[in-house]
């Protein structure tokens, strides 16, 4: 058998003009696989802009349901809700307060979208604790891993009383899915959905978000959030969160981790997700400021490299703005 000439071997001609190019991808991104991170923030009178991250606001009760409406308008699969609380506390009371900024905003994105977006809310102490932990703490100061969970068992009830849709545990305690799912299914809450970040890794990408939600942490979380280094251990974290009960399971960050994304999502009975994180954001921006690369390819290439990985959901800072492109576009 001969070999064949180079000059016969030609992929060229499917990325020839934009037609054969719409015809070949193999993979697509859509406003659907697309959520929205929003801030709100109790107290302000105004939305208050970021310094860390060009465009993105913390909001207040009424600009946040202007801003849930835009992303029902943009085609979005889902909105997730992060609240900042006037006052703190050790065990992060607020959190579980019906008149909690959370809640309350939880209640108000329901109410004005209804069905047509999944309505979901952040479950983890961390915005609520005057230690910033996502936890309880010990007399020692450690993170006390059981009585930890059962804040966060209180903490899903009154989010799903509240209206959300789906509730997003991102503290990594272990036992944590299956605890809420209990929960949630002792007060009648079986129609709402449970994602677990199931592979949280202690990321330095993470500066800009706690800047967002005014965070009082001082140290780290390397004793609960997953060592950069570990690749396998995604696995293992991956099966005990399906295992309880959840329904989808999150990858986060995102782009420094594609290989973990990969294999999570080549193995997961459940769907997966994937956060572009704050870190991510603000690199992308401050870049393109500085005319360095060109914003809306590298966001358009950034978010597509997440999904071309395996995920089938991602939650970005740029959703509606992209959501607006790929209308364009199609």
């Amino acid at each position: 058998m001969t070999t064949p000439s180079p000059g016969r071997l030609r992929p060229r001609p499917l990325r020839r003009t934009p037609a054969p190019r719409r015809l070949a991808p193999q993979t697509r991104l859509h406003p659907a696989h697309l959520v929205l991170p929003v801030f709100v923030r109790e107290g302000l009178d105004a939305p208050r802009p970021l310094g860390s991250m060009p465009g993105v606001l913390q909001h207040t009760r009424d600009s946040l349901r202007q801003e849930a409406a835009r992303a029902v308008e943009a085609g979005l699969g889902g909105i997730m809700l992060f609240g900042v609380p006037a006052h703190r506390d050790a065990t992060g009371t607020g959190a579980t307060d019906p008149d909690g900024i959370l809640n309350v905003a939880v209640a108000d994105v329901v109410a004005e979208v209804g069905d047509d977006l999944v309505v979901q809310a952040d479950l983890c102490l961390d915005e609520f604790t005057d230690h910033g932990h996502c936890g309880v703490l010990t007399p020692s100061g450690a993170v006390d891993n059981d009585a930890t969970l059962e804040r966060y068992a209180a903490m899903a009830v009154a989010q799903a009383e509240a209206g959300a849709h789906l509730v997003g545990l991102s503290g990594m305690m272990d036992g944590q899915t299956g605890v809420v799912r209990d929960a949630l299914d002792a007060a009648g809450h079986t129609d709402v959905a449970v994602l677990a970040y199931a592979a949280k890794y202690a990321s330095a990408f993470y500066g800009p978000f706690r800047e967002a939600v005014e965070s009082q942490l001082d140290g780290d979380r390397r004793s609960y959030q997953m060592d950069p280094a570990n690749r396998r251990e995604a696995a293992r974290e991956v099966a005990i969160d399906v295992a309880e009960g959840a329904d989808v399971v999150m990858v986060k960050p995102a782009m420094s981790y594609l290989d973990v994304l990969a294999d999570v999502a080549a193995t997961s009975p459940v769907p997966v997700w994937a956060y572009q994180v704050s870190g991510e954001y603000a690199m992308i921006e401050a870049a393109s400021a500085q005319g360095w690369i060109t914003r809306r390819g590298a966001i358009t290439e950034s978010v597509l490299s997440i999904r071309r990985a395996g995920a089938d959901a991602i939650l970005t800072y740029w959703a509606t703005e992209l959501a607006g492109w790929l209308a364009e576009e199609r």
